[in-house]
């Protein structure tokens, strides 16, 4: 198995954990499959094994969410999806109640309410965090509660929590190839990243620096800061386009905003480039509506399915089951072009910015869940048969 950078070339450089514990660790990342085990390189989310996940309660569950954050349909999104789910085992009366709080980017706030619900006595907190270390004496303290912490979107530096997450610089490097691959190797491509300062964004675009210096006819002629956000992207697009008279091939992005970036190029009166980035409902309504020109190469970092992850990982852990890392590396899916009839629906229009799309199929199979636990039994309430379409 190769070293992997986040614990150091030689393993010993590891802040969090020994020497020691960093051959544990390596001795359980052996024992997942090759494909989970890339899924680890380059990536800056510390790793160790994981602590205190042992739920002693025999009865109705209390499961509390802890959100950061409630501001855009995205979150909305995640947030609802887990709720619904929470609430399906609140049916069954393995849980008594789905209890959640918003501090909505306010850290002294979500400490607060982390606390809060360590005195209230739940048996489980999932969050999705608003700092990578701010939060972690917090989650701390209910790890000595006895309460499991479980995270996802966005991760704390802990080892007494369990995160859910992903690769992000080999998801920044992986759309970099793709774009390089579907322009033959040779083209003018623009970086379009998210909000500047941010782990991730810094992740993504080393992968992507990576990938593209693999190609020698790549050109990166312009990297701008679109903030996620569709107004933002549209501004700073037109902005590049206006400065620079040469064609753009390529827009490389790794946000939802692939639609607004096609309607700034037919804005501009330029031909639209290959576009990456995260499909969503109204990139998809867009493609219907202009099926030779919108042109994809990405992934679906979808909110339903981040929603999903982490009730299935915490649902398990209440179960009495034991992951086998504090960190769960879940692959992104990648979504071809010729995927897009599957995962198109009828309610998805060009303006369709707060319509996620659900996989056809279930983008994290059960054989990839279970590589990463002690049990190969199914997260009770769990089933995706039973999750329900965009348009549903």
């Amino acid at each position: 198995m190769k070293h992997m950078t986040i614990r150091g070339a030689a393993l010993v450089s590891v802040t969090f954990a020994g020497a020691a514990l960093a051959a544990d660790v390596d001795s359980v990342m052996a024992t997942l499959p090759e494909t989970l085990q890339a899924e680890y390189e380059n990536s800056t989310t510390p790793v160790d094994l994981p602590k205190n996940v042992t739920v002693a309660n025999d009865g109705a569950k209390l499961w509390c969410h802890s959100e950061s954050y409630q501001g855009n349909p995205w979150r909305v999104a995640l947030t609802n999806e887990l709720k619904g789910l929470v609430e399906g085992l609140v049916a069954q009366g393995s849980v008594s109640e789905f209890r959640m709080t918003d501090s909505n980017g306010d850290v002294g706030l979500e400490i607060s309410n982390i606390r809060s619900f360590i005195d209230a006595g739940c048996d489980v907190i999932t969050s999705v965090p608003g700092s990578p270390t701010g939060l972690n004496a917090a989650v701390d303290a209910a790890a000595e509660a006895g309460i499991p912490f479980i995270t996802a979107a966005s991760t704390v530096t802990t080892a007494n929590a369990v995160n859910v997450d992903s690769n992000y610089y080999k998801w920044g490097y992986d759309m970099a190839r793709n774009l390089a691959e579907e322009l033959g190797g040779e083209g003018n491509v623009v970086m379009v990243e998210g909000i500047a300062g941010v782990s991730i964004v810094d992740q993504q675009r080393q992968g992507a620096e990576a990938a593209f210096a693999e190609y020698n006819g790549i050109k990166v002629v312009r990297m701008v800061n679109g903030d996620w956000t569709p107004s933002v992207t549209k501004s700073v697009i037109l902005q590049t386009l206006a400065t620079n008279p040469s064609p753009i091939h390529g827009v490389w992005t790794t946000g939802s905003e692939t639609r607004v970036v096609a309607e700034a190029f037919t804005q501009a009166g330029r031909p639209i480039p290959v576009v990456t980035g995260s499909i969503t409902g109204d990139a998809l309504g867009y493609w219907n509506a202009n099926p030779d020109a919108f042109k994809f190469t990405g992934h679906a970092v979808l909110p339903e399915w981040m929603g999903q992850n982490l009730f299935r990982v915490a649902s398990r852990i209440l179960d009495g089951q034991s992951p086998k890392l504090s960190t769960l590396m879940i692959p992104i899916p990648e979504v071809p072009m010729s995927d897009f009839p599957a995962w198109y629906g009828d309610c998805m229009k060009p303006d369709s910015a707060e319509i996620f799309p659900v996989a056809p199929e279930d983008p994290v199979p059960a054989e990839i869940m279970n590589a990463f636990f002690d049990s190969d039994v199914a997260a009770s309430g769990w089933d995706y048969a039973n999750v329900p379409g965009a348009c549903e």
